[in-house]
């Protein structure tokens, strides 16, 4: 079944001002310490306004659970309120966590979507839990513990069929129906046909690489946490993949970590602090995004400083012309069809500022 989602050669084609390729955010909706999940999911909605408004591809929102610093656990309860506020740009997961969810739910809440928002929508699935073992035992309960990412393409092909309406007669489903149903677009020429939310793979390895190049799906690969692998993944895909109903050559995009400022100076407090966060996280202690000032005098281990130092390697950040620099050096390594930016950050006000300097460095419409 034809998806909303233009061609790759027509999404290029949206690429404005001197981008060589299309711009687009990544949202994490951020929790800063002494901040509040309502004044994040404000910021989503004025982010998203921004990005409509400065001619950025699309704005995507990422599945997460047991993060206190991360209020995105509910992707498509954030879009449905983005979609109100916005009229053009295009809202997508980036993405749902596939193996947490029965694929009838995904299929309803993303055809609800579709009916909100018509060619809107971009339905990107991940097959990590997006977070811990415990948390994901609690989200899929015990009938449901054996599944993982092993199912993961046998929960993606269940899924499809949910989407397009066309489970073959005899099969268990064909009597179920996830409602909203695809949507019927209407052609300049009066023609309608039947369309649904476009599915793209992400992945930080091989696996999902492979999986949408056979597929001949859309590919996202998270570089912003995976840098080691997005060349050998990203060829991974080329290399496998075969043409298909949704895509006629690979369309590659990629997550980038990057944070523009002003001064240099205070890119690097901005980042010192996101990289203190990782580190809890990564030893257990996720909470709120710390301040600037608490991650100057925080005393880094030596072991944490290495992690530091590796984790910033691949953030891009700096004054504006700095991070256009590095966005076009990546863009040029890798070959990727779109940048997708996340911006790291304690507060709200520094993100919103981070996609202003970057608009403005490749010369993108004012608002």
């Amino acid at each position: 079944m034809a998806a909303a989602e233009p061609t790759p050669d027509e999404i290029r084609g949206t690429a404005l001002g001197g981008a060589p390729v299309p711009l687009s955010v990544l949202d994490l909706v951020t929790v800063g310490a002494g901040s509040t999940a309502t004044e994040a999911l404000g910021t989503a909605v004025k982010l998203s306004r921004l990005a409509e408004s400065r001619g950025f591809h699309r704005y995507w929102v990422a599945e997460h659970h047991s993060m206190p610093g991360v209020a995105s656990s509910s992707p498509a309860v954030i879009l449905a309120h983005l979609a109100a506020h916005t009229g053009r740009i295009r809202l997508g997961s980036g993405g749902v966590m596939l193996p947490n969810h029965a694929p009838l739910v995904i299929a309803e809440q993303f055809g609800t979507l579709e009916a909100m928002a018509p060619g809107r929508v971009d339905l990107g699935l991940g097959r990590a839990p997006g977070t811990d073992g415990a948390t994901a035992a609690a989200l899929r309960r015990t009938d449901r513990l054996h599944e993982g990412a092993d199912d993961f393409p046998q929960q993606l092909a269940e899924l499809t069929r949910f989407l397009d309406d066309d489970f073959p007669d005899g099969h268990p489903y064909s009597r179920i129906h996830a409602v909203p149903g695809p949507v019927q677009a209407t052609s300049p020429g009066g023609v309608q046909s039947p369309h649904r939310p476009p599915i793209w793979l992400l992945g930080s390895s091989g696996f999902s690489a492979r999986l949408a190049g056979v597929l001949g799906l859309p590919f996202a690969f998270a570089h912003h946490f995976s840098a080691q692998n997005t060349i050998p993944a990203l060829d991974l895909y080329r290399e496998s993949f075969q043409p298909s109903e949704v895509l006629d050559a690979p369309y590659a995009l990629i997550g980038v970590s990057a944070l523009a400022t002003d001064d240099e100076k205070e890119a690097r407090r901005q980042v010192l602090a996101a990289a203190l966060n990782m580190v809890r996280l990564r030893t257990g202690r996720p909470g709120l995004v710390p301040t600037p000032e608490e991650a100057e005098s925080y005393p880094f281990s030596q072991l944490e400083q290495e992690f530091i130092d590796s984790w910033n390697a691949n953030v891009i950040f700096g004054t504006s012309d700095e991070v256009r620099a590095g966005l076009d050096d990546l863009q040029k390594r890798t070959g990727a069809d779109e940048l997708m930016i996340t911006a790291n950050a304690h507060g709200g006000d520094v993100r919103l500022r981070s996609y202003e300097l970057i608009a403005d460095a490749y010369g993108l419409p004012k608002a």
